[in-house]
């Protein structure tokens, strides 16, 4: 499956708690990313997300700020995702 793949990598590449879900469309919040409209198409799509919506009260407003974003964390699941994308292009 390829959530349980990309989980996988993710953590091979990254040391940094993640979970998976495949989740239906109708779940309140899966559809507020960018890969909505891939859907619409017909396109595969993954949306990662640390749940900011729901934990952070400054989430898209205008004291949601640079200097509010842990950079090290940043890092690490950037690197998480850095992993994912490299396996997919190698395969």
């Amino acid at each position: 499956m390829l959530v349980r793949q990309v989980v996988r990598t993710f953590r091979e590449a990254a040391r940094f708690p993640s979970e998976g879900v495949a989740a239906p469309s109708t779940l309140p919040g899966i559809g507020w990313s960018d890969h909505w409209s891939f859907w619409q198409f017909g396109y595969s799509g993954i949306m990662v997300t640390d749940t900011a919506p729901f934990r952070n009260p400054y989430y898209h407003r205008s004291e949601d700020t640079a200097e509010k974003i842990d950079s090290g964390k940043m890092a690490r699941v950037v690197d998480g995702l850095g992993g994912v994308i490299t396996s997919w292009a190698n395969q």
